[in-house]
Formats: C-alpha cells, structure tokens, sequence
C-alpha cells in the first residue's frame, strides 16, 4: 500500500532547509569564535565539519527507524532534541562544549536528509515526484549560502556570536510547529498497522493485522543490528548504489570545500568585506533556482511523457540518468572557468559568473542521481539514502579540513585544476549506469521485484 497522494501542508525542504542553513552557518562567524574560545582557525572549521560528522551517525538510525516506526515519529523525536543542542551551542563557555553540541546537533538533524527524499517518494507517484525531488533538492544548496551570508552580516555587527544560535534554535522551532500541526504519516506499512487497529478497536475482531505487525517481534539489540547493518549492507553490495553514492558525495564535498575556498578568492584575493563576501554566494544560488525549473520544463516533461505513454520509450528509472549526462562536463568545465578567472588581476565577475554555472551543473547532476536511486530501490529507498547520506557528510565534512591548506599552498588555480580534473574522471558514472543500469537492478537484492525488468 502506498500512502495517499494528496500532498501534505508541510513542505519536508522546510525542515531539510534550516538543517542545511545550520551546517554552514557558523562560517562567516568563524573570527569571532576563534577571538572568545580561542582556538585555531581549524578548530573553527570543526564547528562545520563536526556539525557535518553528526549526519554520519544520524541516517543510520533515522532512515531504518522510519522504516519500522513510520517517518512523522522520527521527524517529531529528532527534531526538539536537535533545538536543545543548538541551545547548548548558544550557551557554550569552551571549546569542549560547543564541539560536543555541534556534533550531537548534526546527529539529531540528520533526520530530514535522510528521510525527505522517501516522505516525497511517498505522497507522490512517479508522475509528480521528480517535480516535488525537484523543488525539495533546492533546500540543500541554497541553504548553506544563506547561512554564509547571515553570519557574515552578523559579524560585522555589534551582536553577540550567540546570536547566530539563538536564530537556528527560533528557525528549528518553527520548523518543528509546522512538523507536529501540518505534517501527517505518510510510510504506507504504517498507515495499514494504524488501520488495522483502528478496525480491531471498532469491530473487537483481532483477525485484522497488517503486515508490518506479522514481522516476528525482535529484541532491542536485534533491531538496533539491523537498523544500522541495512545501509551498510547496500552500500556494500550494490554496484548502483555504490557508483551514485560516490559522484553525489564528491558534488557535496565541493560544495563545502567552496565555503573555504571562496574567502580565499573574494575577501584575500579580491579583498572583499566579511559581509559582501557572503553575498558571492548569490550567483551560485542563482544556477541552482535557474537549473531546477529547466529540469522541471525539459527533463521532467520527457520522463512524464514517457510515463503516460506520449512517448514511444520503454519506461526506466535509466531515463532519470539524463540531465547528469549533460551536467557532468558543464560541472567539471565551470570549476576550471572558477579557477583560472579567481587571480586578483581579472575582474571578480568572472568567478562569479563560473560560480553560477557551478549551481546549474551541480542541481542537474545531483537531481539526476537522487531520483534515480528512489526509482530504483522504491520501498528500501529510505535505508539507500541513509547509507548515501552518511558517506555524502564524511565528503562535506572531510573536504573543508584540507581545502584552506590545498587553496593557499597551490594557489586557487592549481587547486580548482585538480577538483577540475578529478570532475572529469566522473563524467563516465551516468554513461556507465545507463548503460549497465538494467543488468544491475536484475541481480539486486534490494530492488523492489516488480523494478528488476
């Protein structure tokens, strides 16, 4: 049984958007907490990377949990846990402290990464998903340079760093209102156990059960097992899985390495102010708004009309493979653009404009890639995309640690060169997984029966 299509009031990017926008945001504050806890400016790139480490632990147990419990009980759970921590963060006194909570709050906001992506693929059919995927995905890229350009305006003023947590913590809050009054149980297996009984409390016939309920009961230290070996036990063993993951994580990895690299460029380079050195983040918000209603006008009207039969197409989730055919060498090709345009001596709207095309590229292929694993795995997609998540946020975590050090050493030229290059070795990955794709889902384990031909 799948859950009605009648969509929900609440968006799930509503909540995936401050998850995104906390990741980021202490990066334009960073003076000031190296000024109050002392510590280096690698420390203060672990109140990133850690917050970004937590998401590691987080899908583990968030996607498989939704699985068993339903997806409205994690978001209700995760989410005031989450406000605590960020209220911990708020009130820190050493390095100690703020470490820990910026950890213990990536664990607890994981949740939305890793099962918004299967609450849309619940409420919508495969007609109207990719569009909801696709105005779902912008949170996770816009967010983070909405982070970058708040704490970079409020460095520059007289409020306290603390602020910056008491405004995530008001954000959290009402995310977490329209969560528990708009946001209803969506997970199909779920729904049947709370029919059955509602229909054995109203009739007294225990006759009614529903599948879910049929499973044999398991320990805790079972569940706890399973909860956390599924994803694993997928990434391990699926080749698709295992091909998507990669490309995605190194698009994320990018992305945050950006967030070290571009203060480099604009405010050493172009000496720009903390507070416009944020707004460089515009253009590649700009892509990432302009490439998602592309997808929706070209790519997603060819999918849907495959769907419908107005095209003579044999039905695949392949067919989500190609905008990423198509934005895996624009991609590769604006980090170069990025790099050899970033010197001082030419105009800073160059790398600016690279900055755009970056966005473009990257919502392409990642769109691409994000459907394509809900198309293929359906049912187990929650657990696909916690196994994805967690090694997605050891890239966005790890690519910050070395990219100041790899950016000044090399220079920002040589530097984007290499991420340039390394783009090229993953332009083959949707070729690949379009052309052997089929043969893969055949042999798969975990693809649904009916998604193997």
């Amino acid at each position: 049984m799948r859950a009605s299509r009648e969509p929900c009031h609440s968006c799930p990017s509503d909540d995936n958007r401050h998850r995104s926008f906390a990741s980021s945001a202490p990066s334009g504050m960073s003076d000031r907490l190296i000024e109050y806890f002392g510590f280096s400016e690698e420390l203060a790139t672990l109140t990133i990377t850690l917050f970004i480490f937590g998401y590691c632990v987080g899908p583990l147990f968030w996607g498989p949990l939704s699985e068993q419990y339903g997806r409205r009980p994690v978001f209700l759970v995760s989410f005031p846990v989450y406000i605590c921590f960020t209220f911990g963060c708020a009130l820190s006194r050493n390095t100690t402290s703020i470490m820990i909570f910026r950890l213990l709050c990536g664990v607890f906001a994981a949740a939305p990464m890793s099962n918004s992506g299967a609450l849309i693929s619940d409420i919508w059919d495969a007609q109207t998903r990719g569009k909801a995927l696709s105005l779902f995905i912008i949170a996770p890229f816009m967010a983070p340079a909405w982070g970058t350009i708040l704490s970079g305006y409020l460095a520059e003023s007289a409020l306290s760093w603390r602020w910056l947590f008491w405004i995530m913590a008001i954000i959290a809050g009402v995310s977490l209102l329209l969560i528990a009054f708009t946001l209803p149980e969506t997970y199909g297996p779920v729904l049947l156990v709370q029919k059955a009984r509602a229909l054995r409390a109203d009739t007294g016939d225990d006759r009614y059960t529903a599948p879910l309920e049929l499973a044999p009961p398991m320990s805790i230290s079972a569940r706890a097992h399973y909860t956390v070996s599924v994803p694993f036990k997928m990434l391990v063993q699926e080749p698709t899985l295992i091909a998507t993951t990669v490309y995605m994580s190194f698009l994320y990895g990018c992305m945050y390495l950006l967030f070290e690299a571009f203060p480099i460029v604009y405010i050493e380079g172009h000496h720009f102010g903390t507070g416009p050195a944020g707004l460089v983040w515009i253009p590649p918000v700009i892509g990432v708004i302009t490439s998602v209603l592309v997808y929706i006008q070209v790519f997603e009207k060819r999918y849907t009309d495959v769907l419908s039969g107005r095209r003579s197409m044999k039905m695949s989730p392949e067919l989500r493979l190609e905008s990423a055919i198509w934005g895996a060498p624009l991609f590769a090709g604006s980090f170069f653009w990025f790099g050899w345009t970033s010197d001082p001596s030419i105009s800073y709207w160059s790398p600016l404009m690279a900055g755009l095309v970056m966005g473009f590229a990257i919502i392409w292929i990642f769109l691409a890639l994000f459907n394509y694993i809900i198309e293929v795995y359906l049912s187990c997609a929650a657990s696909a995309l916690a196994a994805n998540t967690v090694v997605r946020s050891i890239a966005a975590a790890g690519f910050p640690l070395f990219a100041s050090q790899m950016y000044r050493k090399l220079s920002p030229q040589w530097a984007s060169t290499v991420i340039g290059c390394c783009s090229v070795l993953m332009i083959p990955i949707p070729f690949v997984l379009q052309r052997f794709g089929p043969a893969l889902r055949r042999k798969s384990r975990f693809v649904p029966a009916s998604n193997r031909t």
